[in-house]
């Protein structure tokens, strides 16, 4: 417990340490299209890859698991959408980006703490901490929504060629399933998870590569241990987002049901009260009457309104 402790207070303090003000901005943006590069760019592959290929196989598993003739055709094409958009295209390929982006920024950081070359930086006044650190995660997570986004697609294209290539079902129905009751804040639900999963896969494998002791063991180790925790703390953070997120949207949907009562409410009075005997009569009195007057000011009509 006393050493988790620490190692959550480390991890405190050289968050402090990277979120420091750039001493020289332009190495920063060499760094940072550097670091874009390495982690974004070169990831796209295998994101498109797993994904076409986890769409395809969702389709067909649903296909195959779900068919029953109590259930509609186009079923599977509304299965296969939220399941890409609330947790695969998120969560599941925030894991495997923690996989390899992880393993990398933990390895690169563990080497060149063991060679002491971030010692020679600190000697030479540099901040080593947001010198090294701070480039790898804005550039994570300033690219991690553009790799949901081709998720999404890359899934949903490989759904289209279960139907097109392997006849599974038709790709109309496959179509007005993903069509079929389409909520937007479904995306951008996957986008603000996939912003703070980015921060956990940096900031996380950041710290173990930059804390590490000893040789090139301890560099690999450094480098699963930077892997299990942020999956852990990935899958613990998307637990919390989602609960947040259904609250969030039974929050809207019980504003909705209360504002269309209290309208239907308003009319039904309204309507009693239209039904009821002249209310203007009760009100002022049947012999009462309103002037009214119009026009220019050098005629005036007057009209009498019982």
């Amino acid at each position: 417990m006393f050493k988790a402790l620490k190692t959550v207070g480390q991890y405190i303090i050289l968050m402090g340490r990277v979120f420091a003000r750039p001493e020289r901005m332009r190495m920063f943006f060499r760094q940072y299209v550097n670091e874009l590069e390495q982690l974004g760019v070169n990831s796209i592959g295998i994101v498109l890859l797993i994904s076409f290929f986890i769409g395809a196989v969702i389709t067909i598993q649903i296909k195959l698991n779900i068919e029953s003739p109590f259930m509609p055709r186009w079923t599977v094409g509304y299965v296969t959408r939220e399941i890409m958009l609330l947790e695969f295209s998120s969560s599941i390929m925030c894991l495997i980006l923690a996989g390899k982006v992880g393993s990398n920024i933990a390895s690169e950081l563990g080497t060149m703490r063991v060679t002491q070359q971030i010692d020679a930086l600190e000697i030479m006044g540099v901040n080593s901490a947001n010198y090294l650190i701070l480039p790898k995660i804005a550039a994570m997570v300033t690219t991690i929504p553009l790799m949901v986004t081709f998720s999404i697609f890359a899934g949903i294209i490989g759904a289209f060629c279960t139907c097109w290539f392997g006849g599974i079902m038709s790709a109309v129905d496959l179509e007005y399933g993903l069509q079929y009751m389409f909520v937007e804040w479904f995306i951008w639900c996957g986008i603000i998870k996939s912003l703070f999963f980015a921060f956990i896969i940096a900031s996380v494998s950041a710290f173990f590569g930059y804390t590490v002791e000893g040789g090139s063991i301890e560099v690999g180790k450094a480098s699963t241990d930077s892997v299990v925790c942020s999956s852990v703390l990935i899958l613990f953070a998307d637990l919390i987002f989602n609960s947040t997120f259904n609250g969030m949207i039974e929050l809207k949907g019980l504003c909705k049901s209360l504002k269309k009562r209290g309208t239907e409410r308003y009319q039904c009075h309204f309507r009693e009260w239209k039904d009821q005997p002249d209310y203007r009569a009760e009100r002022f009195g049947k012999n009462r009457t309103h002037e009214m007057y119009r026009g220019s000011a050098d005629t005036r009509q007057r009209r009498t309104v019982v």
